[in-house]
């Protein structure tokens, strides 16, 4: 910010002023906004709504950063986007209308069909597989019309154009001189520009000796470009990463030389302009030509040369990953919290102005952290602890403003700790033996959840009650964490965005919880594992019999107790050794993976220990590096619900839960968890994009680094099958997973590597990761319709677990419990969504901006946007439909909701208006570019929904409908 980013709008905006015919685009919403509102002065902000007006700066995405595609979520990816949007729209009733993706390391399906939902007309992106993007270039096929979705096909499809081989930076060699090509401003220092403004590797200057040589590099790189594409129009991008901050020399040397090539287009053959995007697809727009559609394929992996594979970031920085993950789910449970209390509690005591504030800071935090340099791990260390901080400060925020929603509402008597959490690990201070403990529990999803929460308490003897007094079914034992605590497993019935409230009492009579009893087997040696016969022992409850062998200590097989279909299963840890010596051979990094060797077991001896009890079984493996190791490398805790008569036990009967903990690697060792079953797979793999659809994707041999090259992401889900049965994978982060066996699926968990490239340790870039980290794996096994009807529900019950909430009262000093916190209060009228729809959002933004765009458009030019109040009377309701077309005979069947009738819990529903993805267009007057194509010949059209009438709409299958609903104001 500093160094280059401040610099490059205070000096763009200096030269456009300077000249009509220089033009700008501005791409991320982050760095923009702390130059606005922090270095802009009133005379360059003044100039940047002229430049707007006149078409010369162009916001191109507008999101808050350029996201992620392969490891991002798809809500964190909108949300990122909405944050960005709503910034332009309500300082300049801006709508971006065309993308920029240029460095994002591969493209998903997901991103097309969310920028065509946003209202761009065109696409742009830069980063796919060297060897597809040299095919496409010489069949001139760069360019095309991508149908993102097989579900929205034509209606969500985007015109998309793949930037050619010299990617979106100017080349850099002049074949006149051995100084750096057409960048003239040379390269940023930090942490401060330099005094005298020389930078460093300047480029050689424009000047009448050099300015023919200049001329005829240029045109000749244009007319090699020319051969790639259909059009007459050559896209040539002036600038690379951190350009353009000391832009009067950048400027001043790029005139001349557009200038020169102007007066001689006759000898050149061509003509140059400045241009955005914007007057870029326009052009290529009114040739009318008709293009070819691709599908719903995406560009994943990217490679860029046959031993760089950008399949590393996948798992890089997996600690960062998990904790983005749960600040979105957090953040997601108090948008939707803190919208029922201001529609349910006019009176309140909060200020609803600080609450939006404690908000915005982690959707601040949680939209910055999805730039490609981000949650992807492939930034430096001071980066990622940036990021981290920038997460906990906001998490911190918002588990204190659902604290005080929760005392605010119940009036409890503030005496006595209140502190929340929302991870079962993290959850809450072990309860001392006289004070009882009490938590709220809050269900952030929009379905009625069976599940187990987990509170770590400091004895075996508790009893837990609900608010009638009434005994909750628990079970606890020995923690995995700690000798001294112990964890309680509390089963938890709760609505749709409601919460219920447990007491937690010390040595309770004969209602006590559950105590899990522990059998410890002895180590086992896997060299000897082929020498005995099988010693087989179930672990069973009503949906599974999961079977494991004394003789290992290892998983045998698992039996889908509904179809009585068993599969052989067994897991281990593997790592793959990686080379760390540029002069030895291809390194792996945080971006890439590049393994030497197949992947070696990294365990001799396998411990065991089973938690028994009527609740729940837990299996702890522990796997050693020898058989007399004192310490394990590696672990897997294995959980197996069996849910009690009178609760709704689907889900979690059909989950196999495992958590892992590795860590610390050695240097140069990627670990993976390689899941071997007797299922005919024929080697293919189905990951999803972005949470959002799946992707198939069969195993290719390559010539050079296959390992790699197979690996692909997993956001959310991944599975295997054969004819009959289907297992699947639910992570609550982004991982790394392949195929590289029949029957097989592998994920990688962890990356610790260290290498001499100077790229990385010049940027600190070798990922020398000591961390230990604990991701969560939910397995399901079963028929293709049982986990078609499964998966999606429980993906989201992973991503969104409840959140768990803790106050303390001393002994003497019981909780009062009003009639509010009682479930069948008419206060609390659940929110719930048929089971393939979910409430994607539902939040108060507090946009200032007018929904109407001429009003909108008149307050900005009258300079009054700012001065109103944030607006709490508008809420955003996005709802997505969760499966494809064809997918499952009923649950893809369109959906008919009545917006009156779900909200009714929160308040009479007033009006209710349909908006574009991100909220900045009224759906009724966004217009799209419709591109040609052989189906669909017609050229304009209207990006036509159907309107909702008495606020009844339609949600067909893999739709997002985005409204801003109004509530009746309660006085």
């Amino acid at each position: 910010m500093h160094a280059y980013a401040a610099n490059v709008y205070t000096t763009v905006v200096e030269e456009l002023m300077k000249g009509k015919q220089r033009k700008f685009i501005a791409v991320e919403q982050e760095f923009f906004r702390l130059w606005w509102d922090m270095v802009a002065t009133d005379t360059q902000k003044q100039q940047v709504h002229q430049l707007l007006q006149e078409g010369r700066l162009e916001f191109v995405i507008g999101g808050q950063v350029m996201h992620d595609e392969a490891v991002t979520l798809i809500d964190d990816q909108i949300l990122q986007l909405t944050e960005g949007h709503g910034f332009l729209y309500e300082t300049f009733g801006f709508r971006p209308q065309f993308s920029w993706h240029v460095d994002p390391f591969g493209a998903s399906a997901t991103t097309p069909t969310l920028f065509a939902l946003a209202g761009f007309n065109a696409h742009l992106i830069s980063r796919i597989d060297y060897d597809l993007k040299a095919d496409m270039q010489k069949n001139k096929k760069l360019q095309f019309v991508w149908q993102g979705s097989p579900s929205l096909s034509a209606r969500q499809e985007i015109f998309t154009h793949v930037m050619d081989q010299y990617s979106y930076c100017t080349p850099s060699q002049l074949p006149f001189s051995n100084r750096s090509g057409f960048f003239w401003n040379g390269l940023a220092t930090f942490p401060d520009p330099p005094k005298d403004g020389v930078y460093p590797n300047m480029s050689l200057p424009v000047t009448d000796a050099n300015l023919h040589l200049y001329a005829q590099t240029m045109v000749a790189n244009i007319k090699e470009r020319a051969a790639w594409f259909r059009t007459g129009e050559v896209l040539w991008p002036w600038g690379c990463d951190k350009q353009f901050f000391n832009a009067s020399v950048q400027y001043s040397n790029m005139d001349l030389l557009v200038d020169y090539i102007n007066k001689h287009s006759a000898e050149f053959g061509v003509t140059v302009q400045y241009a955005t995007v914007s007057d870029y697809f326009q052009a290529v727009y009114s040739r009318n030509l008709t293009w070819e559609t691709r599908d719903s394929q995406d560009f994943l992996p990217y490679s860029t040369e046959p031993f760089q594979a950008w399949t590393g970031f996948y798992t890089s920085r997996s600690t960062l990953k998990g904790i983005a993950r749960r600040a979105s789910s957090l953040l997601y449970a108090g948008e939707s919290f803190f919208t029922q209390y201001v529609q349910k509690h006019p009176e309140g005591s909060i200020c609803k102005y600080k609450a939006l504030e404690q908000l915005q800071s982690l959707r601040w935090a949680v939209s910055e952290v999805q730039h490609h340099d981000g949650i992807t791990g492939t930034e430096s260390p001071k980066v990622k602890d940036m990021y981290m901080n920038n997460l906990m400060y906001g998490m911190l925020n918002v588990k204190k403003l659902m604290a005080s929603i929760i005392f605010d509402i119940n009036s409890a008597k503030k005496n006595g700790d209140v502190y929340s959490s929302v991870y079962t690990k993290d959850s809450g201070k072990p309860g001392a033996a006289d004070v009882d403990l009490y938590v709220v529990v809050y269900n952030p999803l929009a379905w009625n959840i069976t599940t187990f929460v987990t509170v770590s308490v400091s004895s075996e003897a508790m009893s837990v009650y609900d608010e009638l007094g009434r005994s909750v079914p628990a079970q606890v034992q020995s923690s995995v964490e700690s000798q001294s605590t112990y964890d309680l497993y509390i089963l938890v019935a709760i609505s749709g965005l409601s919460y219920r409230k447990y007491s937690i009492k010390p040595l309770g009579g004969e209602e006590s919880a559950f105590i899990g009893s522990s059998v410890k087997y002895q180590r086992r040696a896997l060299a000897r594992a082929g020498q005995q016969s099988q010693q087989l022992f179930p672990v069973v409850n009503s949906c599974y019999q999961i079977v494991f062998d004394q003789n290992t200590n290892l998983m045998h097989s698992i039996t889908d107790r509904e179809t009585n279909q068993t599969v052989q299963f067994t897991q281990e840890f593997l790592e793959y050794h990686v080379n760390g010596d540029t002069k030895k051979g291809p390194i792996s990094d945080n971006y890439l993976f590049a393994p030497n060797t197949s992947a070696v077991p990294v365990s001799k001896a396998v411990g065991l220990e089973v938690m028994s009890g009527s609740l729940m079984t837990e299996i702890r493996q522990y796997f050693y590096s020898n058989v007399t190791s004192e310490d394990y490398a590696y672990a897997v805790y294995t959980r197996l619900y069996s849910v009690p008569e009178g609760y709704d036990g689907k889900l979690l009967c059909h989950r196999i839960e495992q958590e892992y903990s590795v860590g610390p690697l050695e240097l140069n060792r990627e670990a993976i968890l390689r899941t071997n079953t007797s299922l005919n797979t024929r080697q293919l793999l189905y990951t999803d994009n972005n949470g959002y659809q799946m992707q198939t994707r069969p195993f290719k041999a390559y010539v050079n680094n296959t390992v790699a090259r197979n690996y692909y992401p997993m956001v959310q889900t991944a599975y295997i099958e054969d004819d009959t049965t289907r297992l699947m994978l639910l992570a609550e982060r982004a991982h790394g997973v392949s195929s590289q066996g029949n029957g097989q699926v592998e994920v990688m968990l962890h990356r610790r590597l260290w290498n001499n490239l100077q790229w990385d340790l010049s940027n600190n870039l070798t990922l020398n990761d000591s961390s230990v980290v604990r991701p969560v794996i939910w397995l399901l096994l079963g028929s293709k319709a049982l986990t078609n009807t499964l998966y999606r529900t429980s993906g989201l019950a992973l991503e969104h677990r409840p959140v768990v909430m803790f106050g303390a009262l001393s002994g003497g000093d019981k909780p009062k419990l009003p009639g509010q916190l009682q479930q069948n209060s008419v206060h609390d009228l659940p929110v719930t969504v048929p089971p393939n729809l979910h409430l994607q959002t539902l939040s108060i933004p507090g946009w200032r901006y007018s929904s109407n765009h001429a009003e909108q458009v008149k307050s900005i030019h009258m300079g009054e946007q700012k001065q109103g109040d944030a607006d709490f009377s508008r809420v955003l309701l996005r709802i997505r439909h969760l499966y494809e077309v064809g997918e499952d005979p009923v649950l893809s069947q369109p959906v008919v909701v009545d917006l009156k009738s779900l909200l009714k819990g929160l308040g009479s529903v007033m009006a209710v208006e349909e908006r574009s993805l991100t909220g900045t267009w009224d759906v009724n007057t966004l217009e799209r570019w419709k591109w040609k194509t052989a189906q669909h010949p017609g050229k304009r059209f209207f990006n036509s929904t159907e309107t909702s009438e008495d606020f009844i709409v339609t949600v067909h299958p893999k739709e997002i409908r985005t409204f801003f609903v109004y509530f009746q104001v309660q006085v």
